[in-house]
């Protein structure tokens, strides 16, 4: 069972406030709809339809408080879908994205249309019905491989993907958006967040699949460095940049200022299940090159001044609830390499 949110968001804000969250059906988004409706918020989740007619990690949240949510079928790339999901909406966070940086190499075209058009659209739609608050989700992929540690917000940005390229895109549309319009936005950029619910594309998630169910866990550079970040910190730093004027027009890191090698990561993981398996290097796994971020490491000394916040989560307790977790849901992920 997951621990509550901290009571330091503002439940008096988000009383009755009408949130929509796009990309609500993913790893963090999800468990932004739960957040927000466990405060009062009445939410609308913008999901991608499929045939199937799912609504992906929402799957997970709660029965009783997915009743409260609002289920909107639309693509970020139908304009008119957009403004229809957005009509009197006060708070808008916008997570949705193609994210994988792997597809991102084999179709780059999508990956702009979705993220750069899709973002255009949606900042035009808030523009449009005068939204008061829109919160953009980055990714800390738009640092590329960092010039210095800790990362902070002025330390320039390097599409090393196609993915990274596309998020950078965004986030200058977003900025443009409120130094030309005045539209209130805000920039946020999460570091590596994991846990409950994530993708097995994801590299804490494939590590704990493949350490509960092969002989083997194979993986891809042991050496690159990542700032991992607790799924409930990060949607907590999310809400709270909504909540504050003091956030508008800024850009601000969420991370915990601590750096771990994928190495390193997969042994505190085997530590936990308790168990000894060896750790293959896999070349099929590893980016191409010039493509790889080797260090990321977060300096989030503006989110602590601006947004009064700070990671309350170690990384070893997030990944305790995370395994936990995944203990119990194995059956959802698909089998690994043994």
């Amino acid at each position: 069972m997951l621990m509550e949110m901290s009571t330091e968001i503002d439940g008096k804000f988000w009383k009755d406030r009408k949130v929509l969250v796009t990309g609500a059906s993913g790893f963090i988004g999800s468990h932004l709809v739960e957040e927000l409706v466990r405060v009062g918020a009445r939410v609308r989740a913008f999901v991608r339809y499929t045939s199937r007619g799912d609504i992906g990690m929402l799957e997970d949240v709660e029965e009783s408080l997915l009743d409260e949510v609002e289920i909107f079928f639309g693509d970020l790339r139908d304009e008119s879908a957009v403004e229809r999901s957005m009509e009197d909406v006060d708070v808008v966070f916008h997570l949705g994205a193609v994210i994988s940086i792997p597809y991102s190499y084999l179709n780059p075209e999508e990956v702009v249309q979705v993220n750069v058009m899709g973002t255009l659209s949606l900042l035009q739609a808030a523009r449009k019905f005068d939204i008061p608050c829109l919160v953009h989700v980055s990714t800390s992929e738009v640092y590329g491989t960092a010039h210095y540690v800790p990362i902070d917000e002025n330390h320039p940005k390097r599409g090393q993907s196609p993915y990274s390229a596309s998020k950078i895109g965004a986030d200058e549309l977003a900025r443009s958006f409120h130094l030309t319009y005045g539209l209130p936005v805000r920039i946020v950029r999460p570091f590596n967040t994991f846990g409950p619910r994530q993708s097995q594309r994801a590299v804490i998630s494939t590590i704990i699949v493949q350490a509960l169910r092969g002989k083997e866990i194979h993986l891809g550079n042991l050496e690159t460095v990542r700032d991992f970040t607790f799924v409930k910190d990060t949607v907590r730093g999310l809400v709270k940049a909504a909540e504050s004027d003091k956030a508008v027009g800024q850009e601000i890191n969420l991370g915990t200022g601590k750096g771990w090698s994928i190495g390193e990561t997969a042994r505190i993981v085997l530590g936990l299940l308790g168990e000894e398996k060896k750790i293959v290097v896999d070349k099929e796994r590893f980016r191409p090159e010039k493509s790889e971020v080797y260090r990321l490491i977060s300096d989030n000394s503006r989110a602590k001044e601006l947004l009064s916040w700070s990671p309350r989560y170690s990384f070893e307790e997030g990944l305790k609830i995370t395994v936990d977790w995944f203990k119990e849901h194995l059956e959802l992920y698909r089998r690994e390499v043994p």
